[in-house]
This record gives C-alpha cells, sequence and structure tokens, in this order.
C-alpha cells in the first residue's frame, strides 16, 4: 500500500534515512525542512542528487499555516522536526519551547483539521524519564549498570521532564497521545533511546557515537565527560525505521500508545570503556583522548525495555552494536572530505 508521506525535519539524519526508505518503497513523499540543523543542508543536496523529484517545503514547524496546507495531502506525518541539545534547550529555553513543544501542537492540530485524518508518528526522547534518580546503579569493570531494571527502564516508569528539553519533548509526547484520546487522531509515540548510523553529523552534545567517529576519522580533539563508563542502549537507524512502519502498519491496533524503542539491553556499550577499544579496533590505532568534568543531568545508565515494542509491533533490533558502528566508521571513512 502505497502513501503519501510528511516528514517533518526530513533532512536531519534520521529523516534522510527514512525518506530514502519510503522512495525505494515506492511512497510519496514531502519533506518539510526549515534546514537549519548542522549537516541538514548536506542531507539535502544528497537526497536531492538521489532524487531530483523529490518534493520540499522549506518551511517551519512554529509556522501554523504552511504546515496545515501541507498537511492537507497527507496520509502519513512522522514528525522527526526537532530542537535536540539538552545544552541548547539550557542556554535558550525559549527557541527549544518554540520549536519542540509548539512546533509538535501544530502537528497535531494541523492533522486534526486535516480531511484526511493523517497517521502520526512522534520522535519522542528516553529524556522524559528525567535523571531516575530513584533507581540503583552499580559500577563494574567497564560500565555502570542498574541494579534491578534487567531489561531496562519500561514504559511505566513516572515521567520526570528534567531539563528544557525534556520538558518541551515531554509537552509534545503528551499532546501527541491526548489526541488519539480527544480527537481520536491515529497517533503514534516512540520514545527513542540513542539512535546512530549513516548520515548523522553529530556534535560533542548531539549524536556523541557519530561525533567521537567523525572527530576520530578526522583527528579532533575528543574530550570525554565523566569516567567514560556511562552506558548507552544503542540502535542503528536501520532498525529504528523498521519499528517506524511497524507502527504505522499496526496503527488501528496500537494508535494511541507509547513505546520505548532502543537497543535494548543486548545492545548496549560504556561510552568510551567500551566503545574505544571497538572503534580503535575499526580504525586500528590508537584514539587520544581527555577528560573533562561530569556534565549536568548527565545520566551514569539509560537502557529502555523494549519488551512492549516487541510484543505488540513484532519488532525487535537486527543490526547488532558492532555491526552497526563498523558501517557507521566506513561512512565517515568515505565521506571524510564532508567534514573537513
Amino acid at each position: 500500500m502505497t502513501r503519501n508521506y510528511l516528514v517533518t525535519g526530513g533532512a536531519g539524519f534520521i529523516g534522510t534515512n527514512l525518506v530514502e526508505r519510503l522512495l525505494a518503497q515506492g511512497h510519496q513523499v514531502t519533506i518539510y525542512d526549515n534546514l537549519s540543523r548542522r549537516g541538514a543542508r548536506l542531507n539535502a543536496a544528497w537526497l536531492r542528487e538521489r532524487h531530483p523529484d523529490l518534493r520540499w517545503l522549506q518551511q517551519d514547524v512554529r509556522d501554523f499555516e504552511p504546515l496545515a496546507r501541507a498537511a492537507q495531502d497527507a496520509d502519513v506525518i512522522v514528525h522527526l522536526a526537532a530542537q535536540v541539545a539538552v545544552t541548547t534547550s539550557v542556554t535558550d529555553p525559549r527557541h527549544d519551547f518554540e520549536i519542540n513543544a509548539l512546533g509538535t501542537f501544530n502537528v497535531v492540530e494541523a492533522a486534526r483539521q486535516s480531511p484526511r485524518q493523517p497517521i502520526v508518528l512522534y520522535a519522542s526522547t528516553n529524556k522524559v524519564y528525567g535523571g531516575m534518580e530513584d533507581v540503583v546503579i552499580v559500577e563494574e569493570a567497564t560500565r555502570y549498570a542498574y541494579r534491578d531494571l534487567a531489561h531496562g527502564v519500561p514504559e511505566t516508569y513516572p515521567l520526570d521532564f528534567h531539563s528544557p528539553y525534556g520538558c518541551s519533548k515531554g509537552t509534545g509526547d503528551q499532546y501527541v497521545r491526548d489526541y488519539a484520546r480527544i480527537y481520536g487522531l491515529r497517533t503514534v509515540v516512540l520514545r527513542q533511546s540513542a539512535i546512530y548510523g549513516p548520515r548523522q553529523f553529530g556534535e560533542e552534545d548531539q549524536g556523541w557515537a557519530a561525533w567521537f567517529v567523525i572527530a576520530a576519522v578526522t583527528g579532533r580533539p575528543i574530550t570525554i565527560y565523566g569516567d567514560g563508563k556511562q552506558v548507552r542502549d544503542m540502535l542503528h537507524v536501520s532498525d529504528l525505521i523498521d519499528a517506524y512502519e511497524a507502527a504505522i502498519d499496526r496503527i488501528d491496533q496500537v494508535s494511541g500508545r507509547i513505546y520505548n524503542v532502543g537497543g535494548g539491553p543486548a545492545n548496549v556499550t560504556s561510552i568510551w570503556t567500551e566503545f574505544a577499544p571497538l572503534l580503535e579496533e575499526y580504525l586500528g590505532r590508537p584514539i587520544p583522548v581527555s577528560y573533562g568534568d561530569w556534565r549536568p543531568g548527565d545520566q551514569q545508565v539509560c537502557v529502555m525495555d523494549i519488551r512492549k515494542a516487541q510484543r505488540e509491533l513484532d519488532w525487535s533490533p537486527r543490526v547488532s552494536f558492532a555491526e552497526g558502528l563498523r558501517q557507521l566508521v566506513a561512512w565517515a571513512q568515505e565521506n571524510r572530505a564532508l567534514f573537513e
């Protein structure tokens, strides 16, 4: 079944990979992106070269009228446009709120007012769970770990929006959920963990895995904040898109629901003590780093319990972290000129 997709933030890292998949499947796609993020114009050029007829709307989700017009023709809206860095949200919380909270409200309102009543898939974040200060953490030789949450943090864990970014993304998270209850809009929320993969122009404060790879490939300095034992569950972008497709295909059964989507316990790594040996193996040389103080709000462990998505979406990650990192390193090496 072919559909008309509207992808906000379609020139971002996840958006570019999603659009490429959708076009390969024969869907109609409109990208809605203001091209403000680092790497977005490079991704846009890559997509335009491969798909000259691809429809583009260089617009901002903070502006309701053009968004409402774009939603008129959509069967599915995948809402990826966002301000994505915690540090940026702290320095400019109004900017963060307007993009993430108001922008998401505009998306669901545009969908509600559309005669097509499009499906809305919202890319939320594990940051809605906050610092999880009451979860007991134990220190192991190369990583931190949950003492009592063998499967990770479930969707039933209390929400505790921490940082302006957590507040703004959490606001969108709850609006999208509630529009299914109040207005019958077909929506689904995916609380995403650490997503990585090709076309990710990572920065020090966002997209850390890609940033470490790019910095190592180009010889830029790397700073590890904390001791490097912080643990994340890593999900390859191709597995994330599989989850998107599974949710959209099952929307009549899962509308209004929220799912954790991450690598789960099978795909965890500490951000340097375990990550570095793999990266050094793939590059064939040691990587010098310096260390800095812990950053405020940095979680020692963040691993998502993905069993609900596995059960209800018939979805599981397929790309191991070792293989996914190898692919990311190969992409960075092949595209070194883009970073220099």
